[in-house]
């Protein structure tokens, strides 16, 4: 898959697409003027890097009706924050695939949402219908620790949680999965136990993606997906998009630190390339969230991972599904899924 193209050329004509990014909080710094996040406008622009999903991250608390309350006012919060910090100059709030493909004629900056952990919607599924409503595309059903909706990868023990909690989606996890189908929310299965992501593939009618994961085969971490799991997303349509959490990419070194780069990163997406097929795999960073690896280490330095994956092969149009190309195809999708009722 050799290009004749310079790596800076393929990056700049490809609509590089972060599908995970963390946004700070409470504290959170305009993203329209430098700061020092990971991820803010200018960075972006320096890196070539033309849309990201910013997640309103929801840490998992108790299991009670005041902190779920809490935890969706938070998440209301942060979408409505994400929503502003995107107004004016050349941003665009893009909420369906048809936006984002549009970026490819101009130069604005695309900005999409998320919610990361579903914990925020308590016992009510017209929490969801708010989120879309609010501009979100995915839903990450949980995070560290159970929640209502369905049982998590790594559980909470300083929040009462043994090994499972529910054996994978509870009762109100399905009829949640089943409401995001329909008003087009993607399922995003990051964070879940394999219990919960194998029922979720099973169940949903959309594709379901894995948003900010890596290969289990390669480091052996609750967070990562095994074979089996990759195979399932493969097929029902899904995406695992591979994440620069170094932790994810390797294990500690003898000092007990991790040191990962681009290239530990490209070692997974040729993994999982190779088990489940381009048309299955994308790129997510996780950052200001925990990602960054040397190389990539924040928007600005978005093209050395473009660099890293043409120097192992990858032409200009599977580099274009990896940024981007695969996660339009699982937004289409859903959006199929839900004008179909």
């Amino acid at each position: 898959m050799n290009d004749s193209l310079s790596p800076a050329s393929v990056h700049t004509a490809t609509l590089t697409l972060d599908t995970h990014v963390d946004i700070p909080w409470p504290d959170t710094p305009d993203p329209r003027g430098a700061t020092g996040r990971c991820v803010d406008f200018p960075k972006m622009e320096a890196g070539g890097l033309r849309a990201v999903v910013f997640a309103a991250y929801l840490p998992q608390g108790p299991r009670t009706p005041e902190a779920h309350a809490e935890a969706a006012r938070r998440a209301e919060a942060m979408l409505r924050v994400i929503r502003r910090s995107a107004g004016g100059g050349n941003r665009r709030i893009v909420t369906r695939a048809a936006e984002l493909e549009a970026l490819r004629e101009n130069s604005a900056l695309g900005v999409l949402l998320a919610v990361e952990n579903g914990y925020g919607m308590g016992e009510d599924l017209s929490r969801l219908a708010l989120w879309r409503g609010l501009g979100a595309c995915y839903v990450t059903i949980t995070h560290n620790g159970h929640n209502l909706l369905a049982d998590a990868a790594i559980p909470r023990p300083d929040l009462g949680d043994g090994p499972a909690l529910h054996g994978g989606l509870s009762a109100l996890g399905r009829a949640a999965i089943a409401e995001m189908n329909a008003l087009g929310l993607l399922v995003d299965v990051s964070h879940a136990a394999k219990s919960s992501m194998m029922q979720a593939v099973e169940l949903s009618r959309s594709p379901v993606v894995a948003t900010h994961t890596c290969c289990r085969t390669l480091r052996n971490h609750p967070r990562n997906l095994d074979d089996e799991q990759m195979d399932a997303l493969r097929a029902t349509g899904g995406l695992v998009q591979i994440t620069a959490v170094p932790g994810f990419l390797r294990a500690p070194g003898t000092d007990g630190k991790v040191r990962a780069t681009v290239a530990d990163m490209a070692d997974h997406v040729d993994y999982a390339v190779q088990r489940v097929g381009i048309a299955h795999v994308g790129l997510s960073s996780d950052f200001d969230g925990g990602g960054g690896v040397q190389g990539w280490m924040n928007a600005a330095e978005s093209a050395g991972l473009t660099a890293e994956l043409q120097r192992r092969g990858y032409d200009a149009e599977a580099i274009g599904l990896l940024w981007s190309g695969n996660f339009l195809r699982v937004m289409r999708a859903a959006e199929v899924v839900a004008a179909a009722g």
